[in-house]
């Protein structure tokens, strides 16, 4: 039975002013992960990555940052510079399946070199104090290359194990490996959290039927397209029409101070609506106007007209998203 709920990383989409929004209308998770920053070369935080990483602005927010790199010593620096800052566990990013990523062997791409990644985590694990996590995926094209990654990870004290179950060449299309998740529940030596298509209460409620010792789960794109899904998880309503107006307005306001831009903010919810309009039905004539607006009056006219003129589904949003 599921017990603790983490916010998935979705790069663009969980931002800072994102988390801080939906979790004062909506909140449910336990763990809220950052979405990844890269160490430069010369180990500094840009002003942008620390906007994200900023401790006061995560204030009240249980927060675990993600740090991408395939460089022992970038991932140590970064880890100790989180510690520094006052987080409890530092996340390695091995799940993303970006083409831009991979190409430089980050993300799922360090899947393709196992030896290298075994000398990478012996050199972290020998060098740095911080609780470190793991995301990872099964493997570059085929499920069967994960009993060896998992080989890897159970000689270290991993104290989070994220899985999503699919490979990286899927990306995120295509049925979810539950066998050889299965198969990893079973064999690790460290704790196991699962990732990937739990996007309704009843996704959830099957996968828990089908992996009762499953504790942890991470939701990205279920919690943006339906924000009150980790509330009834635990048992709370639906969000009702108001619910939701209140929240994409207070979304785009803080935008617009977070940026300083209206015309930003207007595109921030573009990318919000891209999963949120699926809560409604007969949305196919605003979705397209949502996709082609150009100014942010434009916007306005169109969520006003959503909460308007639309009705609140009441079946599964998991297949639309």
């Amino acid at each position: 039975m599921i017990q603790r709920y983490d916010l998935a990383p979705l790069d663009g989409i969980t931002k800072l002013v994102f988390r801080q929004v939906w979790h004062r209308h909506f909140g449910g998770a336990d763990r809220y992960f950052i979405p990844f920053f890269s160490p430069t070369d010369h180990h500094t935080i840009t002003p942008r990555d620390f906007r994200e990483l900023d401790p006061e602005a995560n204030r009240g927010l249980p927060s675990v940052p993600q740090i991408m790199t395939c460089r022992a010593p970038d991932f140590i620096w970064g880890a100790e510079r989180m510690a520094e800052l006052g987080y409890e566990e530092v996340n390695l990013n091995l799940g993303c399946p970006s083409g831009t990523v991979t190409a430089k062997g980050k993300g799922s791409g360090f899947l393709a070199k196992p030896d290298e990644l075994d000398r990478f985590f012996d050199e972290v694990f020998n060098a740095t104090s911080v609780p470190v996590s793991v995301k990872t995926r099964l493997g570059i094209a085929d499920e069967a290359e994960f009993p060896r990654l998992l080989e890897i990870y159970n000689r270290y004290p991993i104290v989070c194990l994220t899985i999503h179950a699919r490979v990286q060449k899927e990306k995120y299309r295509g049925a979810v490996h539950l066998d050889a998740f299965e198969a990893a529940l079973k064999e690790s030596k460290n704790p196991v959290c699962y990732n990937g298509d739990l996007r309704t209460v009843g996704e959830v409620r099957d996968f828990e039927a089908r992996f009762p010792a499953a504790d942890a789960a991470m939701i990205g794109r279920g919690a943006v397209a339906d924000p009150a899904l980790l509330r009834k998880l635990r048992g709370g309503k639906a969000a009702t029409r108001e619910e939701l107006q209140a929240f994409t307005q207070d979304l785009y306001r803080s935008y617009q101070e977070f940026y300083g831009q209206i015309g930003t903010a207007a595109q921030r919810m573009r990318e919000i609506w891209f999963y949120l309009i699926h809560l409604f039905e007969d949305a196919d004539k605003l979705n397209k106007k949502l996709r082609r607006f150009k100014y942010p009056s434009e916007y306005e006219a169109i969520e006003a007209a959503i909460f308007q003129e639309l009705t609140l589904r009441t079946d599964s949003v998991g297949d639309l998203i």
